[in-house]
């Protein structure tokens, strides 16, 4: 299917979509005249990606989850050193959560005390 049919199927605009596939995320072929031209999977494919950017992992973790994920939603298959990098991704949401409750907590400080 051409990138247009995948934009609408999915809801995800072309211009993501290329950038998907430069991040490596998305492969597709190529047709005599040029065009991208992406498989029936790649629906799935796309889906499982803005599941897992909605989990808040970056690209380059998505690119090493994707090829353990099934499904949609997406259900993972938990391949080998899956688990530890999906940990380590936890734990640095939760930095970054600590941090943000500390720069909240200093703000809500300043704004009692004027």
């Amino acid at each position: 299917m051409l990138i247009g049919e995948l934009s609408e199927r999915t809801g995800v605009s072309s211009r993501m979509l290329r950038y998907y596939e430069a991040q490596g995320l998305l492969v597709a072929g190529r047709g005599p005249n040029g065009y991208r031209d992406f498989g029936e999977e790649a629906v799935v494919t796309v889906a499982q990606t803005r599941a897992l950017l909605h989990a808040g992992l970056s690209t380059e973790v998505i690119r090493s989850v994707l090829p353990c994920a099934r499904g949609e939603e997406p259900e993972i298959r938990w391949c080998a050193e899956l688990r530890g990098v999906l940990n380590g991704e936890l734990a640095e949401m939760d930095e970054r959560i600590d941090a943000l409750q500390r720069s909240r907590g200093t703000l809500a400080g300043l704004l009692e005390s004027s």
